[in-house]
């Protein structure tokens, strides 16, 4: 791929992030350096590094490695010097951070260069305490705070009371190319299947995300139970999210797969390169999210493949998935159910299955609708120009031609 074209007035923009790695946070700095790059502008992503390195490249970032995910009061105070010097080697015009640790040292690198300090927050941080309060509160000393979702805004706005005016909604946008149900062939779709050891016949409940306990995959395996005792056969409950090791919740998962007699319907699967086929060879799509999640891009992505959701409470706002009572059974993109109330899932998805063939293609259809009209990246992009416009005193330009508001 040939290197973006830097205009005259080209300007460059430290991106700060934790690593590189799966996160909401990595993908979203791999999206914010591809709108910087195609505006003519460098950005600089730093970060531990990960398998998405080669995605900032690709998408004309420059990397660098650093020690940003610690927590530790040294650690960050080090990181910090480390971007002060960045900040005035590259003439960086603002910093931009996504992730609590990383926005730390970024709060303390603007202070000292007296640089413009954006952040963006994906999801919704657990406050169990003052001091994560407090913690947490770095994510909006920012001159602007960017939330994905408008339930995220009004989390950040009812949590901390930042003012609306300083706060942005900007949502994710999809590749709709590459999340294209008539672009993935049989074939991709068969392999992903025999990984699974699944026949055509298998429904597929496929479950995305990490393997963290706010995902809510306990929440699943007992749906899993209640399904076997109420006669469901040929299921699958597929889970594809990436396990770093970080705490003992994939253990007690494997516990209670054991504890539930589920063993037979609940897959632990690798993380998959191949999510478009993956989401191609589910039945439905399920996030058990049993705290507020923010913009989940898994959400969108299922939706743009045309696969009806089935969603908590807390995984996904009205603005990103369509359901009843906000909508009527004709507009759905999906179906939601309490957060953390696994008979209530297993209900739903009986529900789903219940509805004729016809019925949950149009769920589906409807989703990749609904996401291609919101989550448009030449949107998305010229919305985040124009909030750089106005911290940077238009040295990043917002774009001449107007396009449409993203919602």
């Amino acid at each position: 791929m040939p290197a973006p074209r830097r205009h005259a007035d080209a300007c460059n923009v430290l991106i700060v992030v934790p690593a590189l790695d799966s996160g909401a946070a990595d993908a979203g700095a791999v999206e914010l350096t591809r709108i910087l790059s195609d505006a003519g502008h460098q950005p600089i992503v730093a970060a531990r590094a990960g398998r998405l390195v080669t995605d900032v490249t690709m998408a004309g970032g420059e990397f660098v490695a650093l020690d940003t995910d610690s927590t530790s009061p040294i650690a960050i105070l080090r990181t910090a010097a480390k971007l002060v010097r960045l900040l005035r080697e590259r003439n960086c015009v603002a910093i931009h951070a996504l992730g609590r640790a990383p926005a730390w040292a970024a709060w303390i690198a603007a202070r000292v260069t007296r640089k413009p300090m954006l952040t963006s927050w994906h999801k919704g941080f657990r406050e169990q305490n003052i001091f994560k309060h407090h913690y947490n509160r770095v994510m909006v000393a920012g001159d602007r705070v960017v939330a994905v979702s408008e339930q995220l805004a009004q989390l950040i706005n009812d949590r901390y009371g930042t003012p609306w005016e300083r706060i942005a909604v900007v949502p994710l946008s999809i590749d709709l190319a590459s999340f294209d149900p008539e672009a993935v062939s049989h074939e991709r779709v068969e392999a992903m299947r025999r990984a699974w050891g699944v026949t055509r016949e298998t429904r597929v409940f496929l479950v995305t995300g990490r393997i963290l306990r706010r995902k809510g995959h306990h929440t699943v395996v007992r749906a899993a139970r209640r399904l076997k005792e109420r006669g469901l056969t040929n299921f699958l409950f597929v889970f594809v999210g990436e396990d770093r090791g970080r705490t003992h919740y994939t253990g007690e998962l494997w516990d209670l797969v054991l504890e539930t007699g589920t063993v037979d319907v609940v897959r632990m699967a690798a993380p998959v390169a191949d999510m478009a086929a993956a989401y191609a060879a589910a039945t439905v799509v399920v996030s058990a999210a049993i705290q507020p999640e923010g913009l989940q891009r898994a959400i969108l992505e299922a939706q743009a493949m045309a696969r009806p959701l089935v969603v908590s409470d807390l995984a996904a706002g009205s603005e990103v998935v369509l359901s009843e009572p906000s909508v009527p059974p004709e507009r759905a993109t999906g179906l939601r159910f309490p957060a953390g109330n696994d008979a209530a899932l297993a209900a739903t998805l009986l529900r789903l299955l219940a509805m004729p063939e016809m019925a949950r293609r149009a769920m589906g259809q409807r989703g990749r609708q609904w996401v291609s009209g919101h989550f448009d990246p030449k949107a998305v992009a010229a919305q985040m120009l124009r909030l750089y416009a106005g911290v940077t005193d238009g040295r990043i330009a917002a774009p001449k031609r107007d396009v449409s508001q993203v919602n």
